[in-house]
């Protein structure tokens, strides 16, 4: 399989220098993301006015521009030799991270919230009528097997979170697949949301 042939042929045993470049790498891209975030944010927050009457209130949060540049930043290297730290396992220490950043988020939720808004709550479940409609419709068209309906729906829903343990069930090589899957979802989605919000935004108004 060319996903085995390729883990083999860049996976070895990280060297601490490996490792120190690998946490390098991923602190750098995120003192950058602050860095742009902190820059634009009181730029925009001049404007802000203006900004707002073009439904653009939410390019004005440093959150924003922090989840843009960073997700900007992982695609950029991805083309670089930088892709090479899979080798040395960018991917576990990604996911490991994906789960503290799941926990965090988690520790904050109130979950009678819920019941307090069910007008959010019905258009997350549309939401996933659409996507399930949408994958099993892609799927039987160009007769995907089901192998990329399952992680191809977790990687969309569950992220790197949960992509790479359904990847795992049907073959323990094909993990990368889910991670990648999941990245891939991750950089979509980033600009995905920006247009959608945008969009109903504009709906709203």
């Amino acid at each position: 399989m060319k996903v085995e042939s390729y883990r083999s042929n860049i996976e070895r045993v990280p060297s601490t220098t490996a490792l120190f470049v690998l946490l390098g790498v991923t602190f750098g891209g995120t003192a950058l993301s602050h860095f742009v975030a902190d820059w634009v944010t009181p730029l925009l927050k001049s404007i802000e006015p203006q900004l707002t009457q073009l439904g653009l209130s939410s390019v004005v949060s440093s959150f924003f521009w922090i989840v843009v540049v960073a997700t900007t930043f992982g695609v950029l290297l991805s083309f670089t030799r930088a892709k090479d730290l899979e080798g040395v396992g960018a991917s576990r220490w990604g996911t490991i991270f994906i789960y503290i950043l799941v926990a965090t988020i988690g520790m904050q939720m109130d979950v009678k919230e819920v019941f307090e808004n069910w007008g959010l709550f019905l258009v997350g479940v549309t939401w996933m009528l659409v996507h399930i409609f949408i994958l099993l419709l892609t799927a039987f068209l160009i007769k995907a097997p089901f192998f990329f309906v399952a992680v191809g729906s977790q990687a969309n829903i569950g992220g790197a979170a949960s992509a790479p343990v359904m990847a795992s069930a049907f073959s323990p090589v094909l993990a990368p697949v889910g991670v990648l899957l999941a990245v891939l979802g991750y950089a979509l989605g980033t600009y995905g949301a920006i247009i959608c919000a945008y969009m109903m935004q504009q709906m709203a108004y």
